[in-house]
């Protein structure tokens, strides 16, 4: 055969072995969802024509990411989140989500870990490094130990720099060393030491993507592995998660490490300059730190050596302002992410089933002559995504076995646009390790003139580093392709040959067709039953279950000494009261008061101080029919029900949101309302609902004596009740202040309803409530929790949703510039009986004093 077409033949056999067929023969999870294609030609289309293989360096962003957030910062303003102003709290109030949202990717929650933010991994590590509570040796107890893993980055290594001044023992740990040096059981613990250590290692190694067992958190804490069964005192593990959270899901609540560090542009590409630590917080009441700058001082002093820190441990170790812009960037990024892949679980077998297909044709592509192409750095054989990542690590050689520099390599894959990193990967042990380089022969390659990150690949015909290629969650079976048919037409002398023998084991390996086993079955989503439009289309008064009905004018008209003349309720935070003249009562106050809540597109709660409009959103409520019914003007009426049991199966799922400060156990109602909602406000917004099975108690801080009490989605307390006689004075002085001017004095309904309160009392003195310290209503008995504080959201006009200084500005001068109006109360008791509350019932008080 003519060597002409023999190499064609050759040639043409790889080129079936690398197909998308024989892909699919050895790797069933590939993409998303159907349109995957399309999705990478509309989201990346700036990618065409280039192969890019350096996700571990820093992944790509999507296009739509960055839209959104552009949009997201053109239609809000967001301020320094260290102000109170109203775009100051919507920055922080975003921030805080956002920090909620990092927590749950890692499936914990804000009372088990704190997200403290940095400018990148490295930076959450100095931090570790400067605050841990390093002991030196004394005549009692032994030193701190400072044990890191050999196959660690240089940032985790580095923090050697601060422990060696402190007396503190720096070890080095093999991989090899931890569970061969382990003990059986855990060591006995010596009461009296209580010497804190540091045991650091990568989820998953940046060099060569061996992913180490996440039980080593547990093992390393309970002193059952090596180092920690040889050393008393008390162990903590720093994990870097920085390789690892990529392409990985990690569960904290499995693997409690004390310490997290990782950089967000490496899971998502944007935002960059971003990163966080996260503390387990049992573990933060032991970090020390001595700097203190911008917003961690609860007080200090300039004159005298006195600083007090701030409580709250994110606060505390984060100097000056966060960047608060690239924080809410991550909002979108979360968002862009689940919206493209479904989550981490499916992006860990796709981009696994990549590397592992690239390693198998790449081990086994051989010279003309039989010499491997390839030679690899790796722990496994890529039989399984739980143990080795979408890396892969390797030097090409050529026909007679000698190292290709990698620098030669690089520049050739420039010329085929195409994107790998070379080099050591900040990763020396890793390097030394693989590449068989002893310690004299780094300070000889010094000495040569090679120092890291130059293109000095080879000396004295010794490699310094090697290749690496990443996959990232939008990598292609094409990605693959192009490269293994470069590393062919480049590096390959021909004939190309295959080591079938190899290739053929290596497809035979089972673990990787059991791979269904390691994605974690997505709930499937529900839909909720809706009502027809016009069911209730009426506003007729409609009976509920216990008797209660829509309000009538005839209702209005009570007025009596000392009785309820209004009840009021609010299914939806800030939007419109619904009234009625009878309505039950339950643990959380009035029956579905407050139960949802309005969200921006950043999972932040709307209210009327920041989207006005929500006042012209008309909730009602039909208990018989277990359904909430959004009404606006202009929009057609939709429903959602009360109570949804197939709640897991929700499109939105649980989530969490923060409430005056409180965290918040939440459901989504789903994309109907959500629809609703953001063509009526004109952004993107969502209807949530408090989770039944979440429990949120009532701050302390209130009157004393006042026992914890469960909320809804209240501000401070189960009800606020205001007195009729109050409002008829303030409106009397609000008239005064006025009648120099033109406006149009406020009548008395619309005043009462500008202060949103539950009951509306009447016939009494005007402020006398303020000195109540009980009431009884009709057979319920309350308790005053405090007074309201108000703020500027009483000028919203709940009838057009315009804004105004009245009566605020009345208010404030009548009170001497002290804002209060109406008073909170909680249930005194309640049996769990369905009491109800009527229009009409006698109100009997009991003064505090």
């Amino acid at each position: 055969m003519p060597l002409q077409e023999a190499t064609e033949k050759e040639s043409l056999n790889f080129n079936q072995l690398c197909t998308f067929e024989s892909f699919e023969e050895v790797w069933s999870h590939y993409g998303y969802k159907s349109g995957f294609k399309d999705v990478i030609e509309r989201e990346f289309s700036r990618t065409k024509g280039i192969t890019y293989l350096d996700h571990a360096g820093t992944t790509l962003y999507p296009e739509s990411l960055v839209r959104e957030f552009y949009q997201d910062i053109s239609r809000n303003v967001y301020g320094n989140p260290h102000s109170h102003n109203p775009s100051s709290r919507l920055t922080h109030d975003t921030v805080e989500h956002v920090r909620y949202r990092i927590l749950q990717h890692f499936n914990t929650t804000p009372d088990k870990y704190s997200v403290i933010f940095t400018s990148g991994c490295t930076a959450a590590l100095k931090l570790v490094a400067e605050s841990f509570p390093w002991s030196p040796p004394t005549a009692m107890e032994p030193a701190s130990q400072f044990c890191y893993l050999t196959d660690n980055h240089t940032s985790v290594v580095g923090i050697r720099g601060v422990t060696s001044a402190l007396g503190v023992v720096s070890l080095p740990v093999s991989p090899e060393e931890i569970e061969a040096r382990a003990r059986d059981v855990a060591q006995s613990e010596c009461s009296s030491c209580q010497t804190p250590h540091l045991f650091c290692y990568p989820a998953q190694s940046n060099f060569s993507g061996r992913k180490y067992s996440l039980g080593y958190v547990r093992g390393i804490q309970a002193r059952k592995l090596y180092p920690a069964c040889d050393s008393q005192g008390r162990w903590f593990v720093l994990l870097d998660a920085a390789s690892f959270a990529s392409c990985s899901p990690l569960d904290l609540q499995e693997h409690p490490a004390d310490f997290v560090p990782f950089s967000f542009y490496k899971m998502f590409g944007f935002p960059t300059g971003l990163g966080a630590l996260l503390v387990r917080n049992d573990t933060a009441a032991l970090l020390r730190k001595a700097y203190f700058g911008g917003g961690t001082a609860a007080a200090y002093l300039a004159g005298e050596n006195y600083y007090v820190p701030t409580p709250n441990i994110a606060n505390r170790f984060e100097d000056g302002t966060v960047s608060f812009l690239n924080v809410i960037a991550l909002n979108h990024s979360f968002d862009t992410l689940h919206k493209l892949t479904g989550g981490m679980d499916k992006v860990q077998l796709h981009t696994f089933g990549l590397a592992r297909y690239t390693y198998m044709l790449l081990s086994s592509l051989c010279h003309g002559n039989g010499q491997p192409v390839a030679q690899i750095y790796s722990d496994s054989e890529f039989e399984n995504p739980s143990t080795q990542g979408a890396i892969l690590n390797f030097n090409l050689t050529d026909c007679h076995g000698q190292i290709v520099g990698y620098s030669q390599v690089d520049k050739l894959a420039s010329l085929f646009n195409i994107h790998v990193r070379t080099g050591c990967f900040c990763n020396t042990g890793a390097c030394q390790i693989f590449l068989g380089t002893t310690n004299q022969d780094v300070k000889s390659n010094l000495q040569a003139g090679h120092v890291c990150g130059d293109d000095v690949d080879l000396v004295d015909g010794r490699p310094t580093g090697s290749v690496r290629v990443s996959f990232g969650y939008m990598s292609t079976f094409r990605d693959c392709q192009n490269f293994l048919n470069f590393v062919v037409e480049c590096f390959v002398e021909k004939p190309v040959e295959v080591d079938q023998v190899k290739l053929d084991r290596l497809k035979s390996n089972t673990s990787s067709k059991g791979s269904s086993q390691c994605l974690i079955t997505m709930l499937t989503n529900g839909k909720h039953k809706h009502i027809d439009n016009g069911e209730h289309a009426s506003t007729d008064p409609v009976v509920n279950e216990y008797g209660g009905k829509a309000i009538t004018k005839e209702a209005k008209s009570l007025g009596k000494a000392q009785y309820l003349t209004n009840i009021y309720i609010y299914p939806i935070k800030s939007c419109a009261a619904f009234e009625v003249t009878d309505w039950p009562v339950c643990p959380l106050g009035l029956l579905h008061d407050r139960g949802w809540m309005v969200v921006n597109g950043n999972g932040v709660c709307l209210n009327q101080k920041r989207e006005p409009r929500l006042c012209l959103i008309h909730p009602q409520i039909y208990l018989p029919s277990n359904t909430l019914l959004l009404q606006a003007s202009g929009m057609d009426t939709i429903s959602v029900p009360l109570e949804n049991h197939n709640e897991p199966h929700q499109s939105h799922g649980v989530c969490q949101s923060k409430l005056c400060g409180d965290r918040v156990q939440t459901v989504d109602c789903g994309d109907e309302a959500a629809s609703w909602l953001s063509e009526f406000l004109g952004q993107p917004c969502r209807l949530i609902r408090q989770s039944p099975d979440f429990i949120r108690n009532m701050k302390k801080g209130h009157e004393k004596g006042v026992s914890s009490t469960a909320l809804s989605l209240v501000n401070e307390a189960q009800y606020l009740m205001i007195n009729h006689a109050s409002v008829d004075l303030l409106q009397r002085h609000i008239t005064s202040r006025q009648e120099s001017s033109d406006h149009q004095p406020l009548n008395i309904h619309e005043l009462v309803s500008r202060f949103r309160a539950n009951l509306v009392i009447s016939g009494l003195e005007p402020f006398e409530e303020d000195d109540w310290s009980h009431l009884i209503i009709g057979n319920t008995h309350f308790q005053v929790a405090g007074r309201c504080g108000r703020c500027q959201m009483i000028g919203v006009d709940q009838n057009t949703g315009a804004k105004t200084k009245e009566p605020l500005l009345s208010l404030s001068a009548y009170r001497k510039g002290k804002v209060t109006f109406g008073v909170y109360l909680v249930h005194q008791s309640l049996d769990g009986s369905n009491a109800t509350l009527s229009v009409g019932a006698p109100v009997m008080s009991q003064w505090s004093g």
